[in-house]
């Protein structure tokens, strides 16, 4: 996306501006196309498994390897090989070396990772869930049982994910950053492949995990690892196009690895301390799934909601500044930097405040589409809500992180997450007694102020340590963003009461009701929205449409 004169003062012009909003564009593309058939699969998913018994087994076993996967592709890839490959790019060789020595030991590391994680699945299932027992509340043994013979095949993702984000984040340092955010579409075409096989093949209920034999988990958990280990491996035909061509290279010293291990050392304390909270995480969620109650697969269907717009926007946007930021750093440019972090964190800020705004509103027909349970549908709203209330923080705490490790900082963030765990988890632990009914919604709230927090620290310390990063602007800016949100919310609002969004309404008596009810209701606020910032004359909104306006009156 691009921005104007206001929201990037840099030198460079328009030609700067407009590279970021072409790569952006063209990422969020792939991201839009990988996140539509991502919601397709989820929705197949939970029509298939169902979003209790079974559909919490197989969100905990999916959920030990995403979770690895998640601290990796935001942690210790992304921290440390950008920066460092931009580095090594001004070698003779081109960095080709360098790139070769880390893939082969990423590849060799995280090999050696997912043979003890698969090997412990048992372990790992019963860390990360409650048993139920006499007079206490979690998983049934049945679902248990079901949560480890799915771990075995899903606990292999560690390396295909490890590769993934191994890979991409070599071809996003060269600048070729289109095949990370379209690779998942593979993903995504192998898993509903492999859900309508399933159904074809074991038709009826299967949300009850009794029911289920080898067969069942060898198809299921298979086609989840068979599609993770595609999106990694398509990124290996545009390797030639960074020019690039891999040699496994074992010769791991000489090449500035020891800095990278320095680096990368923080950042696994951050995985330790993540981990835990993961742990306290999913163990407090599971002491619903005995009632019946919402658990790990409403909320992991409710953050795939939440995270719809952050992947769209942030992820893309951030992405495509992130390597020019570790330029930036290396160059000692902290005007250029200052810059683009105030940018970027304007423009996200504005397409969040909609998107907060909206799934608040349609919260209770989006989360209709995945389970036709009452019970589990008010749930998950709760839930959806309680997310989507952190949405801006949670984007902003995406390009605050990248900041520091454009800066070749990866000591802080350690510090700052061990503060955002420890809040965690005293909440957590708080939530722990409450009725199984509000323990999803209250995991949810948790991850907010948590995160929230976490966001809060990472602003002050980069404005001290950079001199500030335009957070006066920004807050200025977020101003005029949450007065538009007021008439959207109050369309949206009274179109919701219409069409019966809210508990027993008719928009959630059918997936197709509450499809129309999602469509009419974001349409509505989006034009009140858009019409709203263009009357304030916001200028990161200008700057976003006017390209758009321009080549429409060209046509």
């Amino acid at each position: 996306m691009s921005s104007g004169p206001a929201a990037t003062p840099a030198p460079e012009g328009d030609g700067r501006r407009d590279s970021i909003g072409r790569a952006s564009l063209f990422l969020a593309s792939g991201t839009i196309v990988s996140r539509i058939l991502g919601f397709v699969s989820a929705i197949i998913l939970a029509q298939v498994v169902g979003t209790s018994g079974a559909g919490d087994a197989f969100a905990l076993a999916t959920t030990l390897p995403n979770n690895i996967y998640a601290i990796i592709a935001g942690g210790i890839l992304t921290a440390v090989l950008v920066p460092q490959i931009v580095k090594a790019s001004t070698d003779p060789d081109g960095g080709t070396r360098y790139v070769n020595k880390i893939i082969t030991l990423g590849f060799v590391v995280f090999l050696a990772v997912a043979v003890v994680a698969t090997v412990s699945a048992p372990l790992l299932v019963a860390l990360y869930a409650e048993q139920a027992g006499d007079g206490s509340r979690g998983f049934s043994p049945e679902i248990m049982a079901l949560a480890t013979a799915l771990a075995y095949w899903c606990l292999p993702q560690v390396l295909f994910f490890a590769l993934y984000s191994l890979l991409g984040e070599v071809l996003n340092a060269r600048k070729v950053f289109g095949p990370y955010t379209w690779a998942p579409v593979v993903n995504n075409i192998v898993m509903i492949a492999g859900l309508l096989t399933f159904a074809w093949i074991f038709s009826g209920d299967v949300s009850d995990a009794s029911v289920w034999t080898p067969d069942m988990v060898a198809l299921l958990g298979g086609a989840s690892t068979l599609g993770i280990a595609a999106q990694a491996f398509v990124l290996f035909l545009f390797w030639r196009r960074a020019g690039l061509r891999y040699r496994p290279d074992f010769q791991w010293r000489g090449v500035g690895l020891a800095q990278t291990g320095k680096a990368a050392g923080w950042v696994f304390g951050m995985i330790l301390v993540t981990q835990l909270a993961g742990i306290i995480h999913n163990r407090v969620a599971s002491l619903a799934a005995d009632d019946g109650e919402p658990s790990l697969a409403v909320l992991r269907f409710a953050w795939l909601i939440f995270i719809l717009p952050h992947s769209i926007v942030t992820v893309s946007l951030g992405t495509a500044y992130f390597t020019r930021m570790s330029g930036h750093a290396r160059d000692g440019r902290r005007d250029l930097l200052r810059d683009d972090i105030g940018a970027s964190l304007r423009t996200i800020t504005m397409i969040m405040m909609l998107a907060t705004i909206g799934l608040a509103v349609v919260s209770g027909p989006f989360s209709r589409i995945f389970s036709s349970d009452p019970v589990l549908v008010e749930g998950m709203a709760r839930v959806l809500v309680a997310f989507v209330i952190g949405l801006i923080p949670f984007s902003t705490l995406f390009i605050t992180q990248r900041v520091f490790y454009a800066l070749d900082d990866t000591r802080t963030p350690f510090f700052i997450q061990l503060a955002q765990s420890g809040i965690f988890v005293a909440l957590a632990l708080v939530v722990a007694t409450m009725p199984s009914p509000w323990i999803a919604p209250g995991i949810a709230l948790v991850t907010t102020i948590a995160g929230t927090a976490q966001t809060l620290i990472s602003l002050a310390i980069l404005r001290r340590r950079l001199g500030g990063i335009g957070m006066r602007l920004t807050a200025q800016r977020t101003g005029l963003f949450a007065l538009a949100a007021i008439p959207a919310s109050a369309v949206g609002l009274a179109l919701a009461v219409t069409m019966g969004a809210f508990d027993g309404g008719a928009a959630r008596e059918n997936v197709g009701a509450a499809i129309v009810t999602m469509i009419a209701i974001g349409g509505a606020m989006t034009v009140t929205y858009a019409g709203a910032l263009s009357v304030l004359r916001v200028p990161e909104f200008t700057a976003l449409v006017d390209p758009v306006a321009k080549r429409l009156r060209r046509r």
